[in-house]
């Protein structure tokens, strides 16, 4: 990261890097900036720095709140249309700190406060007056990505909005408690995201590709993209055919719980501490890939995406349309989305980090979970992500789990967070023909046609099932976990989700979705956000 910020301060402010004095404060400059880029080829920003490359660096002190400034000014739809999210990092330049971010290139027009900017040399210019030149944005960003592509006939009763805004709404808040998503009404938060949008040529109003991506029933989107599935295959023991399949042609949002469990329930985890907090470096490297081959892929190809987990390696692949065809060298590359609105929405949610973030993450944990091996990632036609599952020294810390990940499921269970809204069914009805009836937890996992070996029968209802085998901690029932929880909560004040976790001898992931629970009940309120987020009772 370092030696890439060198290089930019070592070439200076062109048509993609913009300097920025900033001490203890952003300007409008900064948000012009950020709107401009976004019009033009994206860039760089580096606050903290002369326009003469010398770094003075920005106020430790102010850091922090610059940071969520930044953040909360892009994510606001009265200052952006449409949103944006990107977060500003923290880099140390000769003692001084600077704040830096990429700004991708968007498929759409990027207004500010009504307003357009256009990347000129090293300068922002506001064309909103100049047709000529708003004309010439939208002709760049024509064909850029298909996931704007507007489809008139889909109607709301083709998406799956009632069941998926809630559980929407409950992930950004997670990430960001004041994240204004939450007190939007779907249509609100879909035009917030741009996935409704004007067709130019008919000037009728449509969801997008991306929305019906995201958000669409199976028939909805087999209609606009037939070739659309990720296939999951296990080839640990059959290498000619497979140990265990899962074929997933469902929304998104649904689909990316759905592979993060296919990988946890065929890759051991193990022991990791980052500070004094329990990090699963499966779930964090899972979570990279999925999100990748989810909202990086060309989803007009007809070609699978494919998530393939062997003895020594997991492969992922997703057909794309290249830009910087190679072999990804983490301290160089640039991160260009493939499809920008799905991204930023999958950002959004808590599916990925800030552009670029998530590359640097799956190389981080790749190499501390094999003790130094890394993946690779290789530009082409085909996607191809490659991360090795050598546990070198793993030892008993090494785990077969269920646990996918530090969040809340796309399950009945999660759905008891979302109040009074409308609960997902534990079946997942819209995605389960009527003749395959499978029990509620395999229904994901198992294929019609799909023949399971002996040895991954535990998937089979009247086989033991994986979790009875994996642990040996008896669960208490809901009411039980509740009052005991709760009981905590009146005799110790303000308490994390990770403490009450370890008084009750479960996942973090199962305390945080009793807390809020209670929350949602009245019983329990909540302060802060994301992993600091701390609980009392009332």
């Amino acid at each position: 990261m370092n030696g890439r910020i060198q290089k930019l301060l070592r070439d200076g402010e062109g048509l993609t890097v913009e300097f920025k004095r900033c001490h203890d404060r952003l300007s409008q400059a900064v948000y012009e900036t950020v709107c401009a880029f976004s019009n033009r080829y994206g860039g760089d920003i580096l606050l903290g720095v002369e326009n003469d490359g010398k770094v003075t660096g920005v106020a430790p002190e102010a850091a922090k709140q610059l940071k969520k400034d930044f953040a909360n000014a892009l994510n606001n739809p009265q200052m952006f249309s449409p949103t944006l999210f990107i977060e500003l990092e923290n880099v140390e330049i000769d003692g001084k700190t600077v704040l830096c971010c990429h700004i991708p290139f968007t498929s759409q027009l990027v207004m500010l406060k009504g307003r357009v900017f256009d990347r000129n040399a090293d300068g922002d210019f506001d064309v909103t007056h100049s047709p000529d030149l708003v004309w010439q944005i939208g002709a760049r960003k024509k064909g850029v990505s298909t996931e704007d592509q507007i489809y008139p006939h889909i109607k709301g009763k083709d998406l799956l909005l009632d069941k998926l805004i809630p559980y929407v709404k409950q992930m950004t808040q997670i990430r960001n408690s004041r994240h204004p998503w939450a007190k939007m009404s779907a249509e609100q938060i879909l035009q917030s995201a741009g996935l409704i949008q004007i067709d130019p040529a008919t000037q009728k109003q449509g969801y997008t590709l991306a929305a019906i991506l995201l958000f669409g029933r199976e028939e909805a989107i087999r209609a606009v993209v037939p070739g659309y599935v990720t296939d999951c295959i296990l080839r640990r023991d059959d290498i000619d055919r497979y140990d265990d399949r899962l074929r997933v042609s469902c929304n998104l949002i649904e689909a990316f719980d759905r592979i993060m469990d296919f990988i946890a329930k065929h890759t051991p985890d193990r022991f990791y501490l980052e500070g004094a907090r329990s990090v699963s470096l499966r779930s964090n490297i899972a979570r990279e890939l999925v999100s990748n081959i989810l909202s990086h892929r060309e989803f007009t190809s007809t070609v699978p995406a494919r998530v393939v987990i062997e003895r020594d390696r997991i492969v992922a692949e997703n057909w794309c349309l290249p830009k910087l065809p190679g072999k990804l060298d983490p301290a160089t590359f640039t991160p260009q989305p493939k499809n920008p609105l799905i991204a930023n929405f999958f950002v959004n949610i808590g599916y990925a980090d800030t552009l670029g973030s998530g590359v640097r993450n799956l190389y981080r944990y790749t190499k501390i979970y094999t003790n130094g091996e890394e993946p690779e990632l290789i530009e082409g036609d085909m996607f191809r992500t490659i991360v090795p599952l050598s546990l070198i020294g793993a030892g008993d810390d090494a785990q077969m789990s269920d646990n996918a990940g530090d969040k809340p499921k796309m399950s009945d269970k999660m759905s008891d967070n979302a109040g009074d809204k409308p609960k997902m069914s534990d079946k997942m009805s819209d995605n389960v023909s009527d003749n395959a009836q499978m029990s509620d937890k395999m229904s994901d996992n198992v294929s019609d046609n799909a023949q399971m070996s002996d040895k991954m029968s535990d998937n089979v209802s009247d086989k033991p099932k994986m979790s009875d085998k994996m642990s040996d901690k008896p669960k208490m029932s809901d009411k039980t976990t509740r009052d005991k929880l709760l009981a905590y909560l009146r005799g110790n004040g303000e308490v994390t989700a990770a403490e009450a976790a370890k008084v009750l001898g479960r996942s973090t992931q199962t305390a945080r979705r009793l807390l809020s629970k209670l929350v949602a009940e009245g019983a329990v309120t909540a302060s802060g956000a994301n992993r600091n987020r701390k609980y009392r009772a009332k």
